[in-house]
């Protein structure tokens, strides 16, 4: 190794020295401005097509269903095949999806059981891409570089969320069906990186027997070790009750009273936050009572998230949507490096799995909560009853989790 790589590999860049890393986090950025752009597009179109806050959650609910159907089974499948080959059949199964939904918006459909049914498409795609990849992270780089490569590709994720959101907006503009098709393109592209990718993408522990057993594996390894089950949980219960993502387009339309431009500068808020964080972390990692600050930053979550929900001014909601990005990236940089640096490699999708019906599951789940109270009390008092619940578990949890309140670093020993 040169001297340039060696001080590159010390530096807050340290990850990015390995070429695999760089394009499955390449492949990442891709997926998610895919993901994003859709979310944004699907969001505009069924709200001005309806007008309903429930059916604005159904669209959550169709993308999580798939996700907690197949968990225990796409966690085996991770543990069991080529995690490469996963990770891009599933990105081509998502292409599949929006292809559906270009045709469906260019002939201007209203049917919402075909916009429900790409959605589910993407998202029984989703439900495999997820622990796949999650588990294929820890084969790309060293140990020594892991925690940085979690804040990296974290920060890649939510970098993708800056640029898909604002493009999907400004895209739609010029006509509902465009953001749709750049996004098929997108997800296709991705999975031409995956697939480039050099590394085995097959697990050490070789393929196991499809039984309670091994598919339950993941949950019994969740459930005894509290340290991570509190911090899973927590993330859950949090974006759950405070994730406001479905409401965006009626704050968008009745309340701030923007075009889809507006709503794509919220969407892209929260990810300019964290990755404004992630930056800060790759240079200044979290270092000490990582529990306490997981517990601290859930609290602030769901403050800015009343804060979002008393607003009636664009830059002030970007503004709350910001500082909930920023909070949300500390808890993500702690509960995924502790999962991940503390599961066997031949567990690691099972667990992954897991790990997504609590995170991607309680987001997706979380826009249908959102759409269903919306319904019932009205859209400001629904986000602000859900920051304050967040608020409430992060002091809940600091008492039933002393575990996971006193971990001081990130990776155990």
């Amino acid at each position: 190794m040169s001297g340039g790589e060696v001080q590159a590999s010390n530096s807050g860049y340290a990850a990015f020295t390995h070429r695999d890393f760089r394009l499955h986090c390449a492949a990442r950025l891709l997926f998610g401005i895919a993901l994003s752009m859709q979310t944004v597009a699907i969001g505009w179109y069924v709200y001005s097509v309806t007008k309903s806050p429930l059916a604005l959650g159904l669209s959550g609910l169709s993308s999580f269903l798939p996700a907690a159907l197949l968990a225990l089974y796409t966690g085996h499948v991770a543990d069991s095949y080529n995690r490469r080959t996963i990770i891009a059949l599933s990105f081509a199964g998502c292409a599949a999806g929006s292809s559906g939904l270009v045709g469906l918006v260019w002939m201007g459909s209203d049917n919402l059981i075909a916009i429900y049914a790409c959605i589910l498409l993407s998202g029984a795609s989703r439900a495999f891409a997820n622990p796949a990849a999650q588990a294929f992270t820890p084969n790309l780089v060293p140990r020594e570089h892991f925690a940085n490569a979690v804040t990296w590709y974290s920060s890649v994720w939510q970098g993708s969320r800056i640029v898909g959101p604002t493009l999907g907006g400004v895209l739609y503009i010029f006509g509902p069906s465009l953001p749709f098709m750049i996004v098929a393109l997108s997800f296709a592209s991705g999975a031409l990186l995956i697939a480039s990718i050099k590394t085995d993408g097959k697990p050490q522990g070789g393929r196991g027997p499809i039984n309670w057993e091994t598919l339950s594996a993941g949950l019994r390894f969740i459930w005894s070790r509290q340290v991570i089950f509190g911090a899973i949980s927590l993330d859950l219960v949090a974006v759950l009750f405070a994730g406001a993502t479905a409401l965006m387009p009626v704050v968008a339309q009745d309340i701030l009273h923007v075009g889809p431009w507006g709503l794509g500068l919220l969407r892209a808020a929260p990810a300019l936050g964290a990755v404004a964080m992630g930056a800060w972390v790759a240079y200044v990692p979290i270092s000490g009572k990582a529990g306490k600050k997981m517990l601290w930053a859930v609290g602030i979550y769901g403050l800015a998230t009343i804060g979002f929900g008393l607003s009636d001014h664009l830059l002030l909601s970007m503004l709350a949507l910001f500082v909930v990005g920023a909070a949300d990236q500390i808890s993500v940089v702690v509960r995924h490096t502790m999962v991940q640096a503390e599961t066997p490699d031949e567990m690691r999708g099972r667990v992954a799995a897991v790990n997504s019906i609590f995170i991607s599951g309680s987001s997706d789940l979380g826009e249908f909560e959102s759409g269903l109270t919306a319904a019932w009390w009205g859209t400001v008092p629904a986000i602000i009853v859900g920051g304050m619940a967040t608020i409430g578990f992060a002091g809940l949890w600091s008492v039933i989790f002393p575990q996971l309140r006193d971990r001081d670093q990130l990776l155990g020993k």
